[in-house]
């Protein structure tokens, strides 16, 4: 096992369980490590080269270092620590970037109404309340927000009533401005998925023709088509949906992406 290879893997380890033994004191390393929407009062600059070191669960830590050890083993040993680690870092910085302005395009307009209402808490605006805008039961329930939600729901029928004075324009302008904040420090990005996925596209480059054994695959496949394949299915992946899925789809295409751009950077300066 190459140096780096092995080093990502017991750094990434010992943030897993970090991440577990503070929790008991009250820590919450992966809401202070992960990857925190830009907007948001949470996020900070360093969020964004911690959270590729930062896991969810057991199964999502283990399953991403047994792919980091079987491709960028590889890489590693072809292109030296140094590069092999510099692709790594970058690849997981392009994803972020990449997952976060789609993230940014998707809530851009829902910011927008709510920074309208806070501005002008309007008896037009409560009126399309209900029609416009989708309140998300866990948002409220993870930042302690329900009683707040009832409140606010009472001064909106007092507002669409025209019975309502300033302090229900008020109680409504206040939550939601809570709401606002919570609804942009939601998103938090956690995992080394788009640095993976930057070495599984520098292993089909480098090793297009070599084959890849798959459990789930009947007969082995050259490395080439399996990228190509895995890129297309989370591509379609990431268009279809994927709010519920809890998977950052399009962080994985934007570890391909940064890490294709850099392979072809390299390649035209012959760097390898």
């Amino acid at each position: 096992m190459p140096p780096v290879v092995k080093n990502l893997i017991i750094i990434n380890a010992l943030m897993f369980l970090s991440t577990i033994a503070l929790q008991r004191t009250g820590i919450d390393l992966t809401d202070l490590l992960g990857l925190h929407y830009f907007g948001s009062e949470a996020f900070r600059p360093h969020q964004i080269i911690t959270y590729m070191f930062m896991h969810g669960s057991f199964g999502h830590l283990f399953f991403n270092m047994f792919a980091v050890w079987m491709f960028g083993s590889a890489i590693e040993n072809l292109w030296g620590p140094k590069r092999f680690l510099l692709y790594y870092i970058l690849t997981g910085i392009g994803a972020a970037i990449l997952h976060y302005l789609i993230v940014w395009y998707n809530m851009a307009p829902d910011i927008a109404w709510m920074e309208g209402f806070i501005a002008n808490p309007s008896v037009e605006y409560a009126e399309a309340m209900f029609n416009e805008f989708r309140f998300s039961s866990g948002i409220l329930q993870n930042y302690g927000l329900e009683s707040g939600y009832a409140n606010f729901v009472e001064a909106v029928n007092s507002m669409q009533n025209a019975t309502a004075d300033s302090k229900s324009a008020n109680v409504a302008s206040n939550f939601m401005a809570s709401y606002l904040e919570a609804y942009k420090s939601a998103p938090n990005v956690v995992g080394a998925s788009g640095s993976l996925f930057g070495l599984l596209l520098a292993f089909g480059m480098m090793f297009p023709n070599q084959h890849i054994f798959l459990l789930f695959f009947p007969f082995p496949i050259k490395a080439k088509y399996f990228v190509l394949g895995y890129g297309l299915i989370e591509l379609f992946s990431g268009i279809q949906n994927s709010q519920g899925d809890n998977v950052a789809h399009f962080a994985h295409l934007g570890g391909m992406l940064f890490g294709y751009l850099l392979i072809r950077l390299w390649k035209s300066k012959k760097v390898f």
